[in-house]
């Protein structure tokens, strides 16, 4: 009777002490799942930095002296090769508005909702994870994503601002595809006006890498997009790890082919501003502004 009751205690012991097959395999997944907690800054204008070499994003005609695209005057490339015809008379359109100093409307000037990829502009960025979810906070705080873990698209994707989108981690890389994205009044997926359809597809892949890594990157923004400091900066000095996002977009009724851009994110040195854009009820060109209204309230 003393050794079964000996025996049962050894057992219940080993039990206890040792996690089960399921727990031990969790506790290294979550080991592996890189942090990329933080606020995190890429202050630059237009923002989407070019390739290395292939297809990239329009880019501005409008330079300053120094070379750098002139974000005073946002005249797209509508040369660009990865437009197809009717996508490159849209972007030429818009950028003729700036060039007779007349602008025009975007959803960062008109406070809607911007998309995927036009979001990647933004200054600033958090990332919070979670087992099924990821929260996507750019500088505006009504600006937010949210990402669903290890699900598939629906069958039937209803359009939404931001889209529907799935991520997963594929080692120390966290990969987010995105469909279903709303057109509003201002559809646009940059600042230069490029038109998107019901096709557009985008895949993000997050990525903390060496600052030597990341340099090629950072310099060839340094040379395309104009600097915009003052609340949401990095540190110049800084060289440590970098958080580059590499994104590919696809949509067949606006581009020839896929193309890609980066954009590589260094840790601010600001705290988090409190921001909000509020619409106004008049344009800048003195004209009523399409701010949502209702004949009664909707509460």
């Amino acid at each position: 009777m003393r050794g079964r009751t000996f025996l049962l205690l050894v057992t219940l012991a080993a039990a206890v002490a040792a996690p089960s097959l399921g727990q031990t395999i969790n506790n290294r997944a979550s080991a592996s799942i890189p942090d990329f907690s933080g606020v995190w800054s890429h202050p630059f204008l237009t923002g989407f930095e070019p390739p290395a070499s292939g297809p990239g994003p329009v880019t501005n005609r409008a330079r300053r002296p120094d070379g750098r695209a002139n974000f005073q005057r946002l005249v797209g490339d509508y040369t660009n090769p990865i437009l197809k015809p009717e996508a490159a008379e849209i972007v030429k359109q818009h950028g003729d508005l700036s060039l007779a100093g007349m602008g025009y409307e975007t959803p960062s000037n008109q406070c809607w909702p911007g998309g995927v990829p036009y979001i990647f502009w933004d200054f600033l960025l958090q990332m919070f994870q979670e087992p099924d979810h990821i929260t996507m906070v750019y500088r505006q705080g009504n600006e937010v994503r949210h990402v669903r873990m290890n699900q598939p698209h629906p069958a039937r994707v209803t359009p939404s601002w931001y889209g529907d989108s799935i991520g997963r981690y594929e080692g120390d890389t966290l990969v987010i595809d995105t469909v279903g994205i709303k057109k509003g009044p201002f559809a646009m997926l940059d600042m230069y006006g490029t038109p998107f359809t019901d096709r557009l597809h985008v895949v993000e892949r997050y990525r903390l890498v060496d600052y030597a890594a990341a340099k090629d990157a950072i310099d060839r923004n340094e040379k395309e997009n104009t600097h915009a400091g003052l609340g949401w900066d990095f540190d110049p000095n800084y060289r440590g790890k970098v958080l580059q996002l590499h994104f590919t977009v696809e949509d067949e009724g606006v581009f020839t082919t896929p193309w890609t851009s980066t954009i590589s994110y260094r840790p601010s040195v600001d705290p988090w501003p409190e921001l909000i854009c509020a619409e106004n009820p008049r344009d800048f060109n003195h004209e009523a502004s399409r701010v949502p209204t209702a004949d009664k309230p909707d509460f």
